[in-house]
């Protein structure tokens, strides 16, 4: 448990030093809530460590974006959209002050499209994972991961971009 929560705390803090600087929510609350929902959860076990950090990104994505939007709608209309430009789309696994609740909205929508795409997105924005490692859990090739996450990468610049008003 003290290498997976080290771990898990590592992942919750890469996520929260994208979020806003007045953030309420705290890494270890984060991992808090999370192990409690892995926990909960009637999964099969997990087939590698990759797998693993892959269902913990999900969850802790899932927190953010609940989090996010429960933060939007106190404010009753103050949110602020976050428009994506071509070099932020480019370089996403590093991108700063990202619009949880776009980004979530627009990987619902590549999802339902191509599943394959958004959890490669997934794995490797929210993650934080290699492309290798990501090849590892779907268990696919480097070079399909790679291509898909291009593709994946455009395709969420231009659905962000369609519906940030000007």
């Amino acid at each position: 448990m003290p290498l997976v929560y080290d771990e898990l705390r590592r992942l919750a803090q890469h996520y929260l030093r994208r979020e806003r600087a007045d953030h309420t929510l705290q890494s270890t609350a984060l991992v808090h809530e999370a192990y409690v929902r892995l926990v909960g959860q009637d999964s099969p076990p997990w087939q590698s460590r990759a797998h693993f950090f892959g269902i913990a990104a999900r969850l802790m994505r899932q927190i953010l974006v609940e989090h996010a939007r429960a933060h939007h709608a106190a404010k009753r209309g103050g949110h602020h959209p976050f428009k994506l430009t071509l070099e932020d789309a480019a370089a996403l696994p590093q991108a700063a002050d990202v619009d949880l609740v776009a980004l979530d909205d627009a990987l619902r929508k590549l999802s339902a499209q191509d599943p394959r795409q958004g959890r490669i997105v997934e794995l490797r924005f929210f993650a934080g994972l290699t492309i290798e490692d990501a090849a590892e859990v779907l268990e696919i090739s480097r070079a399909t991961v790679a291509r898909e996450w291009t593709i994946a990468r455009a395709w969420l610049y231009r659905e962000i971009a369609r519906n940030t008003p000007a």
